[in-house]
């Protein structure tokens, strides 16, 4: 077997362009190689006395055996390969929802409730959407395209049909037929404008959002996040929010605090109400601590973590956070929907001592000055 090519310090193979892990990962934390194992069975064989193989069925209720996954197979006719797109803020269905569909191989495809009706078409037609689920705030967006559409939650007229009221009809959910889903089918369909353009649809498969979540399990255990609580004001129908709340989070049993939009005094309130200790964020949220959060009068002294991606944070804005709130470990991440999120990220001092131990050399964090 031939030794390894590429570069020992960077991890790069300047023969193929491809950087390689210096890191091992323990087997709890590296990613799956059977080829049996889908998104939802992962999520679902985190939790507590769950086997990975045995991980099949989503969200049934154990009380009345309810489950949104049979209700979409049995009473809307969902199939694997069969899209369902998805039109809502964040709420605490969301990542049920989403489970829901990729556990019977279905394609979920989220879109932002402030695109507008050609936009959401666009998207609906591109695709062949066979279900919309939506907000009822968002139905008239939908109806224009004619796809059969549930809500997310029961309007007051009763005229349409919603996941609750859906699941509540369905009995019999160990009757779900057995889906056989690959790591290699595709599992969502995200649009993004990239840097230029219209918004594309990006395809990701399954295995790409396994490699993220097993990715934000290992940086929980090596950061000792278990106990964490998250806030979550990010949306979900963007990468950033479905990768952390969506899918990930739900694998590490932390806390998570849905907000169902960002608003900047509501967040701090929650962070004082919470205790929150992670909030992922973006850079201007970072910018509105720095200018506004002394002068609020709210107390923020659980807050262990502040992420920031989707842009880039100036050094100016960096310092100043740090001047502010020096008990805070600020990280910068780098990402994008092609890469089912996070590429690089600032590592803590705990993940590089953790690396330390297996390379046997420790790399010297820059400090700005």
């Amino acid at each position: 077997m031939s030794q390894p090519s590429f570069d020992k310090r960077s991890g790069y193979d300047s023969r193929t362009g491809i950087y390689h892990p210096l890191y091992t990962l323990d087997t709890k934390h590296e990613i799956p190689t059977r080829l049996d194992i889908n998104t939802a069975s992962l999520v679902l064989s985190q939790f507590p006395q769950a086997d990975l193989a045995e991980a099949t069925l989503a969200f049934i209720d154990s009380g009345t055996n309810q489950s949104i996954s049979y209700a979409l197979y049995h009473s809307l006719e969902i199939r694997k390969g069969d899209v369902v797109l998805l039109l809502s803020p964040n709420s605490i269905l969301y990542p049920s929802i989403c489970l829901a569909v990729l556990s019977i191989g279905a394609i979920l495809t989220t879109a932002n409730p402030l695109n507008t009706e050609s936009e959401i078409a666009k998207q609906v037609h591109n695709l062949g959407a066979k279900l919309a689920i939506a907000a009822p705030e968002e139905l008239h967006k939908l109806v224009p395209t004619g796809v059969p559409t549930l809500l997310t939650t029961r309007p007051s007229d009763g005229k349409m049909r919603s996941v609750e009221e859906l699941i509540k009809g369905c009995y019999n959910s160990l009757e779900l037929p057995q889906v056989h889903v690959l790591q290699s089918d595709t599992a969502a369909i995200l649009y993004s404008s990239g840097t230029t353009g219209v918004s594309k649809g990006v395809v990701l498969a399954h295995a790409n959002l396994i490699s993220v979540m097993r990715l934000l399990s290992w940086s929980a255990y090596a950061t000792e996040s278990q106990h964490d609580v998250f806030l979550a004001f990010l949306p979900m129908f963007h990468i950033y929010g479905l990768v952390f709340f969506g899918l990930g989070l739900l694998c590490i049993g932390v806390t998570t605090i849905m907000m169902q939009k960002f608003d900047f005094q509501a967040m701090l309130v929650a962070i004082q109400k919470h205790k929150v200790t992670h909030l992922p964020s973006v850079p201007p949220v970072v910018l509105a601590l720095v200018k506004y959060a002394s002068k609020a009068g709210y107390d923020l002294s659980n807050l262990r973590r502040v992420g920031t991606g989707a842009a880039s944070l100036s050094k100016e804005v960096s310092l100043e956070f740090r001047k502010m709130f020096p008990w805070v470990e600020l990280r910068q991440g780098y990402g994008l929907t092609e890469s089912t999120g996070p590429v690089t990220f600032f590592p803590t001092m705990k993940i590089l001592k953790l690396i330390q131990i297996q390379l046997g050399s420790f790399f010297q964090p820059l400090v700005q000055k």
